[in-house]
């Protein structure tokens, strides 16, 4: 059992960074693969970054590349979503998931635990 706390969020004038975290419980969090999505008002949860269970090997949607940078350290049982060059189009409930796999995926049904969710808000 993995237990995922997001923190981070906030509100930002457009142009702006947030840094968000998403801490883990459970001695196995270096063995799962590890996922951001987000979830804006009327919209389905899409998928933003994820990152292999060694930090190796990151993928990020197209719509975040060179913004946004995934990463882990597995020593504080954390994974990172590092946010830059904030849109408004960026405002959404951000989450945390995390896949008994060793690589990453986008796929939200291949995770297996997900966090509570921290809220970004941009404004322009």
């Amino acid at each position: 059992q993995v237990q995922l706390v997001e923190s981070g969020g906030g509100l930002v004038q457009a142009g702006g960074s947030l840094r968000l975290s998403c801490a883990a419980s459970g001695h196995t969090f270096s063995s799962y693969a590890m996922g951001w999505f987000r979830q804006a008002p009327g919209k389905e949860r899409e998928f933003v970054a994820t990152i292999s269970w060694g930090g190796g090997s990151t993928y990020d949607e197209d719509s975040v590349k060179g913004r946004f940078t995934i990463s882990r350290d597995n020593a504080k049982n954390t994974v990172y979503l590092q946010m830059n060059s904030l849109k408004p189009e960026d405002t959404a409930v951000y989450y945390c998931a995390a896949a008994r796999s060793r690589w990453g995926t986008r796929n939200k049904s291949e995770y297996n635990y997900w966090g509570q969710g921290t809220q970004v808000t941009v404004s322009s």
